[in-house]
C-alpha cells in the first residue's frame, strides 16, 4: 500500500509499505478520504504541534473515512464495500475513565497520527470493529470526515448547556467554531455572535448562521 510520510519539515515522502491482515476483532479499512486538520498543517509547515515536536517520519491525518476491505475473525455486521467515518483513538475500555464511559481521557489512549502511532495518510488500516460508524448511503465520503471535528463540536456543547433562545458567543471562526455555530442553530439558539479577526472567516461564519460576526480588533471588549 502507499503512505504518504512526514519526513522532514514541509516535506512528504511516498512509499509503498506492506499491512497484515486484520486480527480478531478488527476491520481492514481502505482510506478513501481524510480531512486536514489544523494540527496536521502545524506539523507540515512547523515541525510541531505547539510544544510537542514531530518524530521523523510519521504518518498524518485522524479525519478518516473510507470502506471496508476484509474482516478479522469474530466480527459481524460488516462486509467488504460498506462504507463509514473512522475514529482515529483507540481505547483500552479497561481503565478507570473507559469503565466510567469517558473514553476521551482513556489513560492508554492511542491517538492514530500521533507521534510514533502512524494516521490516516495511507491507503489501509486494520482497526477495532468499534471503530467504525456507517455512513448513510446519500453521505459522501468526503463530507464523512467531517465526523471527528463535528464531534469536537457536539461534545462542546454538552458543557455549554444552551437553551432554546439564548445568546450566544462563539470566539474563532475556524472548523470547529463553524461547526458549533451549526450546532447552535439546531439546538434553537437565538442570537449567535462569532468573534474572529478573519475576514473570510467572518463571511464564513454569517454563512453557517451567526448573526454577527465581528473583528476583536475593531471593537471595544468593555464595552
Amino acid at each position: 500500500m502507499l503512505v504518504a510520510r512526514l519526513i522532514a519539515q514541509r516535506e512528504f515522502q511516498l512509499t509503498e509499505e506492506s499491512i497484515e491482515d486484520p486480527g480478531p476483532g478488527e476491520v481492514q479499512v481502505r482510506v478513501n478520504a481524510v480531512g486536514i486538520c489544523g494540527s496536521d498543517v502545524h506539523s507540515y509547515a512547523e515541525g510541531a504541534v505547539g510544544d510537542t515536536p514531530c518524530e521523523y517520519p510519521m504518518v498524518l491525518g485522524h479525519e478518516p473515512a473510507g470502506t471496508v476491505g476484509k474482516t478479522g475473525t469474530g466480527v459481524t455486521g460488516w462486509q467488504a464495500g460498506d462504507r463509514a467515518a473512522f475514529e482515529p483513538a483507540i481505547y483500552c475500555y479497561h481503565c478507570e475513565f473507559c469503565r466510567s464511559g469517558q473514553h476521551n481521557v482513556c489513560a492508554n489512549i492511542r491517538f492514530l497520527s500521533n507521534p510514533g502511532i502512524p494516521g490516516f495518510f495511507r491507503e489501509f488500516v486494520n482497526l477495532p470493529v468499534v471503530n467504525l460508524l456507517a455512513i448513510a448511503p446519500e453521505l459522501s465520503l468526503e463530507l464523512a470526515t467531517i465526523a471527528e471535528p463535528l464531534a469536537v463540536a457536539l461534545h462542546s456543547m454538552q458543557f455549554a448547556a444552551v437553551q432554546p433562545g439564548e445568546t450566544v458567543a462563539v470566539f474563532g471562526a475556524g472548523p470547529i467554531g463553524l461547526l458549533t455555530i451549526a450546532c447552535l442553530k439546531v439546538a434553537g439558539a437565538g442570537r449567535i455572535w462569532a468573534i474572529d479577526p478573519v475576514a473570510h472567516r467572518r463571511e464564513f461564519a454569517r454563512h453557517m448562521g451567526a448573526d454577527a460576526a465581528l473583528d476583536p480588533g475593531e471593537i471595544d471588549a468593555a464595552r
